[in-house]
């Protein structure tokens, strides 16, 4: 393997990316980076198939040897809303909408509801392909619980709203390298690394 060509335009998860696997002698674009477009209708019902349908996709465009595609289907899932937003995270009430409208409205669904009800995850999966098709599919989560009101400008996403009892912050409020550290991308993508490594791809 020479180079991995990530399945996404999302600038902040590219960033995150190249920070998480950043020990690693890879090559790593995005879709862009790579000269590809490409219009993917993600309609599977889980992380993993959202994942695996765009790596796919990106796959069978893939013209060089040695190149392999990785996707991540990642979101918020909370338990008192019957883990919504779940798969729907991006869309949530819209593609174009801006994330503070999205984290407002959580809030909002969640007012007066106890600390020990307002428990959710991050949830992150990473498939990977090359031009033979699917490799394999690695899940990362990290729990914790929603606060209040946002704080903190280190994330992205539902970053804000995303808090952790442990440090009694949120994830937007850790630095960059901790949160990486904690986090179910950070967790799925070195799941990733390391079984294309034992797989000797």
């Amino acid at each position: 393997m020479k180079k991995v060509i990530f399945a996404t335009g999302n600038q902040d998860k590219m960033g995150e990316i190249r920070e998480i696997l950043s020990d690693w002698e890879m090559e790593i674009q995005s879709m862009r980076e790579a000269g590809m477009e490409l219009d993917i209708v993600e309609d599977g019902k889980t992380f993993e198939e959202n994942a695996s349908i765009k790596a796919a996709a990106v796959a069978a465009q893939l013209t060089e040897e040695g190149v392999v595609v990785f996707a991540d289907d990642s979101g918020l899932e909370v338990d008192y809303l019957d883990k919504e937003p779940g798969i729907y995270s991006a869309r949530y009430l819209g593609e174009d909408t801006p994330y503070k409208i999205k984290n407002q409205q959580i809030l909002k669904r969640l007012e007066g509801v106890p600390k020990e009800q307002r428990t959710a995850r991050f949830v992150c999966a990473i498939a990977a392909a090359d031009r033979s098709g699917e490799i394999c599919v690695t899940r990362g989560t990290i729990e914790g619980y929603i606060g209040w009101e946002p704080c903190g400008a280190n994330g992205f996403g539902y970053d804000p709203i995303f808090y952790l009892d442990e440090y009694n912050c949120s994830t937007a409020e850790l630095p960059a390298e901790q949160k990486n550290q904690l986090s179910h991308r950070g967790k799925a993508l070195r799941a990733m690394r390391k079984k294309l490594e034992e797989l000797s791809i």
